[in-house]
């Protein structure tokens, strides 16, 4: 299901391996976060979600500095010369090529939606 790049050796594939495994473990935290915040302010956890929208907005900073890439591509390409999608992720290769766009509006909306609830919790 997941391949290496032929002709790799065995200590590069076994970094590829680790640096993918480290990457979607953090994917996974940023885009837990980035669900979580509508459900916990559907919740009213108005904390909560300011706190996970403040962590994913850590990592909207991170990706802008390095001009919206995650830092462990750079590290994930010193041991491929595989380029698609995925090559550093295991994530199907659709998702790791549109996981911006997605995660990115639904962060926006989610924030928003905190921030309009938040307003309008002291109105009712």
């Amino acid at each position: 299901m997941w391949t290496i790049a032929p002709g790799m050796t065995n200590e590069a594939t076994r970094r590829l391996q680790t640096v993918k495994l480290l990457h979607t473990l953090i994917w996974a935290v940023f885009a837990g976060c980035v669900v979580a915040i509508p459900w916990l302010t559907w919740q009213r956890k108005f904390g909560a979600a300011a706190v996970l929208a403040t962590i994913v907005l850590g990592e909207v900073v991170v990706l802008w500095y390095h001009r919206w890439s995650c830092p462990l591509t750079a590290v994930a390409a010193r041991y491929t010369d595989d380029r698609r999608a995925n090559f550093d992720i295991y994530l199907p290769e659709w998702l790791a090529r549109h996981n911006q766009r997605i995660f990115g509006s639904m962060y926006v909306i989610g924030v928003a939606y905190l921030v309009v609830m938040y307003l309008g919790a002291g109105k009712g």
